[in-house]
């Protein structure tokens, strides 16, 4: 009885975790979505630098002034070259997500999301000539499809939002490929990552901002109703950016890795039923059965995965990888 007990206990931080995480991206998503559609502040470029300077100062506070976690040591050379480049791919990552939200659903967006699985394993195959069992390319079949079926069927198609997102998973995809060479060597988790990495994005993305933004900001702010409130939103959303960052830390600790991909692939669901309940965008049977195939094969992908690993590595439970980017479910700050 004790013992049954204890394990139910056990499972609960697990749970809470998994919770968290999913209040935490949903909340961010949808928050951003209102912010472009509802308050009308068009400008993608803006939020993401609210974003990053954000998740800057509470990555700070963390490591430094709370001391919740240990620090992973960057020597100053390595941060030029191993970090900016980095930073770069992670600012550009960042960008095209919010630009696509700006012009399409969020189901949309997350739908298209989940093509970042196929498009990494296509091009460590095409560039690095990687191989790939054969169940990896039967586990794509389903997402491709599902993807295609889901962008001719969708009611609310608009080009630039499709080519911002299906670009922004190709780079989120380069960012997983070029960490396994520019971080070797540095075990970097999620709330070590945006602390050197928000810095140099807030910099790479603050001219660009600036000089294509700038004056339609000002203009906003001039015509702006609710002012104190919009802008409270705007900034409210960078600081759940940040806390999504730290509930990826913690769900990760608290998971295991199929537990994980599972979770990840409900949270799109999830994320796709709140966006539609609150924006009530425009969804169709076949978009959904699209949706659906999408997910089942991102989730049948994911246990091809882990299955795989198991097989190379020996062990038959196996904790999730302490590095944020080799994982593509971790990518998914916004």
């Amino acid at each position: 009885m004790e013992e049954s007990f204890l394990c139910q206990w056990s499972v609960f931080p697990s749970i809470l975790a998994i919770f968290q995480w999913w209040g935490f991206n949903v909340t961010v998503i949808i928050m951003n979505k209102w912010i472009f559609r509802k308050l009308e502040f068009h400008y993608p470029l803006s939020v993401s630098c609210v974003h990053f300077i954000s998740s800057a100062i509470g990555a700070y506070l963390v490591i430094k002034v709370l001391k919740l976690k240990p620090l992973v040591i960057v020597e100053p050379g390595d941060r030029w070259w191993r970090i900016f480049p980095m930073s770069s791919i992670f600012c550009v990552n960042i960008v095209l997500g919010n630009v696509s939200l700006r012009y399409i659903p969020v189901s949309f967006m997350q739908i298209i999301k989940s093509f970042t699985p196929a498009t990494t394993v296509f091009l460590q195959w095409l560039i690095w000539r990687k191989h790939f069992d054969w169940r990896i390319w039967v586990s794509l079949i389903p997402i491709v499809g599902g993807i295609l079926f889901t962008s001719m069927t969708e009611l609310s198609f608009n080009t630039i939002g499709f080519c911002a997102a299906l670009f922004g998973c190709l780079a989120t995809s380069t960012k997983t490929i070029l960490a396994e060479s520019l971080l070797h060597g540095y075990n970097f988790d999620s709330i070590n990552m945006v602390y050197y990495m928000a810095p140099f994005a807030t910099m790479i993305l603050a001219l660009p901002a600036l000089v294509l933004e700038g004056s339609g900001v000002i203009g906003w702010l001039h015509t702006c109703p609710s002012l104190f409130l919009s802008l409270a939103i705007i900034f409210g959303s960078g600081v759940f950016a940040f806390c999504l960052n730290f509930s990826i830390f913690y769900v990760i600790q608290n998971t295991t890795a199929v537990t994980f991909n599972v979770a990840g692939n409900l949270k799109v669901a999830v994320a796709i039923a709140c966006s539609w309940l609150i924006f009530r965008n425009p969804v169709s049977v076949m978009n959904i059965a699209g949706c659906a195939a999408t997910l089942l094969g991102c989730t049948f992908y994911g246990y091809i995965r882990h299955m795989l690993s198991q097989q190379t590595q020996g062990t038959p439970r196996a904790k999730m990888e302490f590095t944020p980017f080799v994982n593509e479910k971790l990518n998914d700050k916004v």
